[in-house]
């Protein structure tokens, strides 16, 4: 049935709600490299993405433990030894995060 012109629509609290806890600029970036290139480390994602500030990745992966998808492992050795590994909601992502790397390649062509 079409939205007659004027008439309100009303918002989705799934798609919103997701869109808050994913929407950082290097989040689903984040979530992929963890989920689908076994990468766990601070250092190691950071090589991998390559424009992200210290800050900015530790503001995303702090954002990421609050909101389920990660979970943070402090060995508690000197050096500091931190991983990063998925939880249980991270891993029902991952079909998310692979369906949306097939859309970019084949509709982007990349």
């Amino acid at each position: 049935m079409a939205r007659r012109k004027g008439e309100e629509v009303e918002r989705c609290k799934s798609v919103s709600t997701l869109q808050r806890m994913i929407g950082g600029k290097w989040k689903i970036e984040i979530l992929f490299y963890i989920a689908l290139k076994d990468v766990r480390h601070f250092g190691q994602l950071r090589r991998c993405i390559g424009n992200i500030s210290e800050s900015t990745l530790s503001k995303q992966l702090k954002e990421l433990v609050e909101d389920g998808f990660l979970e943070r492992i402090d060995y508690g050795e000197v050096p500091p030894r931190v991983e990063y590994k998925l939880t249980s909601q991270g891993e029902s992502f991952v079909p998310i995060l692979l369906a949306m790397k097939r859309w970019g390649e084949e509709e982007l062509g990349l």
